[in-house]
């Protein structure tokens, strides 16, 4: 009898030249539809058009932003809109950080994820409810007249004299939770034994917090704060919402329709991109080039402190407080899509209720078609993303090619790069080649569909396409960073195991490591789909026809018409919050502290 011939099991990982070509299918992607937009609008903002159908360069449109005062004007209140939203969210999501890392009280658990309610409405829907209670004769005015502190001749203009303190307040109450969460990780990651012999050599807790704690949070600040920075600075849905039109996207978004004739819009987004770059990279250099690193993770979290019942509730009421006031604009979405037009004015509540709102966004054919798009455009961009992400991921992870930290930094851009750019770079694209030579070729053998789809302004267009393109890239980072968590906590002997064994890759891929990473992929999925129903600036912008409206889009056109509108939009709003929450928390039980890394640049 002879011994069976044993042989040495043989890895079967997809060999270089796959891998590469995954990486330059990847690369290519991105460059092509996150590169080129942001480099269309860059060049069409120093581009003169001759006669002859050359382009030459200029400054001239340029400097013509900064001669214009109105345009001016506009960039100043971006900035400090931008500055008093970033500093107020920090100041007000630092203590609370704190006092969940530092204490341990009754309710802690459910005081943390309250403090994402704020996420599940985009601020843009909540000025709808802002409205209703800060108007002249709404809920707050009337609630003060009720109780004699304010004369019902002379009520309170919270909104017309002071617009602009309520689109501060609107982003304020939305983006906080941001901060949060990046505080929240960056007190996680400290080691406490520094803490701890600084107040063994008599360091007090001012001095500790002061010279330890911050110094080693900076990475946290840096990474919450840029974001806030950035989307409230570029935010659009919020100014038109409370007719405060004196801001940059505001006055972006009324160019669209003169950019193929004029340049000046391009420009105008050029100045807007490189102020947020140049004010990213002055907080880098402020905030994050002053971060401190530890040798080593401390060993043992730090021991949080039993407070009883009584300091419990002094601890827990900055929560409270701040999630009463952070939920006063979903309430009023609430109240307004049950009110019965007309029937909340000069009455703390509405004086009528009904339910039609909701049936009239089911039958009213602007709502109940926006709704069907944004489930159709959310559901392809969360499919593109979860196949685009995790490859992505594989190639930073597993193959560990070359070029793969360009690869990560290419994919998580669109956090750093506003969606007013992108979008706006989308439009661009449609009148560069060959989106216009396509749509001729379309037309002329009578493929009207086709032609349409290449078009986002002008005559007959359908965004579908370029809609779904901007909500994917838009939200990538959060599969990307969700796969890459999942990926680095799964051993790869499991993978090579596999591989070992005679499977091939894609089905080592399937069977192996899919299954061990489906939390963190359904958790990046449910965020990438309900932050994409909701997106705001690519929908507003791409979308110029009503028949392919998505949901923002119909929110914001319903909102500005008589009769039923706003209260029907409320109640759109209204599903939205039920989306948001649902998936949220779905997010949260699945990644639990690591939620925080999926808005983190």
């Amino acid at each position: 009898m002879t011994r069976a011939r044993q042989t040495r099991p043989v890895s079967r990982r997809p060999s270089t030249f796959h891998r590469y070509a995954l990486f330059g299918v990847c690369l290519a992607i991105l460059a092509g539809f996150l590169l080129w937009p942001i480099g269309l609008t860059v060049a069409g903002g120093f581009q003169d058009t001759r006669p002859d159908g050359l382009r030459t360069w200029t400054l001239r449109h340029v400097a013509a932003i900064f001669a214009d005062p109105v345009l001016v004007r506009g960039l100043l209140n971006s900035f400090v809109i931008a500055l008093l939203v970033t500093a107020l969210s920090l100041g007000l999501a630092l203590p609370l950080a704190m006092i969940l890392a530092r204490y341990d009280f009754a309710g802690k658990t459910l005081l943390s994820g309250l403090t994402l309610v704020p996420l599940i409405l985009p601020p843009f829907v909540g000025a709808i409810g802002l409205r209703h209670l800060l108007g002249r004769y709404g809920a707050i005015n009337s609630l003060l007249m009720q109780v004699g502190l304010v004369d019902a001749a002379h009520p309170i203009d919270f909104l017309g004299g002071a617009r602009f303190a309520g689109v501060v307040l609107m982003e304020v109450l939305h983006l906080y939770p941001i901060a949060y969460l990046n505080l929240a990780a960056a007190l996680a990651n400290l080691d406490p034994a520094l803490e701890q012999a600084a107040e063994n050599l008599g360091a007090s807790r001012w001095t500790r917090l002061r010279r330890i704690v911050l110094p080693l949070m900076m990475p946290g600040i840096f990474a919450g704060g840029t974001i806030v920075f950035i989307w409230s600075f570029t935010e659009l849905g919020t100014p038109l919402m409370f007719d405060y039109y004196a801001v940059t996207p505001v006055q972006i978004f009324w160019g669209i329709q003169e950019m193929a004739a004029s340049p000046r819009t391009f420009a105008l987004v050029v100045v807007m991109l490189v102020s947020s770059l140049l004010l990213y990279a002055l907080g880098k250099l402020a905030l994050g080039g002053r971060a401190y690193a530890t040798p080593t993770r401390g060993m043992t979290a730090t021991a949080a402190r039993r407070l009883g019942p009584l300091r419990g509730l002094l601890a827990a009421s900055p929560f409270l407080a701040v999630t009463g006031l952070a939920i006063l604009p979903h309430l009023g979405v609430v109240l307004t899509s049950f009110a019965e037009p007309g029937s909340w004015y000069q009455t703390a509540l509405p004086a009528r209720w009904t339910t039609q709102h909701y049936l009239s966004a089911l039958g009213h054919p602007l709502a109940s078609g926006s709704i069907r798009n944004s489930l159709f455009y959310a559901a392809l961009a969360t499919a593109v993303d979860l196949l685009l992400g995790l490859t992505i991921a594989y190639l930073i992870v597993r193959a560990k090619v070359r070029g793969a930290h360009l690869l990560d930094s290419l994919a998580m851009l669109p956090l750093a790069v506003p969606g007013l750019v992108l979008a706006f770079g989308y439009v661009a694209m449609t009148l560069r080649w060959p989106f216009p030579q396509l749509a001729e070729f379309f037309q002329l053998r009578g493929w009207e569909a086709l032609a349409s789809m290449c078009r986002v302004t002008g005559q007959a267009p359908n965004p579908m396409v370029f809609l779904v393109i901007a909500y994917a890239v838009r939200r990538l980072p959060y599969i990307v960073r969700s796969a890459v968590a999942g990926m680095e906590q799964v051993s790869e002997e499991l993978e090579q195991a596999a591989l070992n064994l005679g499977a091939k890759p894609l089905y080592a891929m399937r069977r192996v490591v899919l299954p061990l990473i489906a939390a963190n992929l359904i958790a990046g999925g449910l965020l990438t789909f309900s932050f994409a129903m909701l997106e705001v600036s690519d929908s507003l912008i791409l979308a110029q026809s009503e028949a392919h409206f998505p949901i923002t889009k119909a929110i914001y056109t319903l909102f500005k018409r008589l009769g039923d509108g706003p209260y029907v939009a409320a109640a759109m709003g209204t599903w939205g919050m039920a989306l948001m929450t649902t998936t949220l928390l779905g997010a949260a039980t699945l990644l639990g502290k690591r939620l925080g890394a999926i808005f983190r640049m």
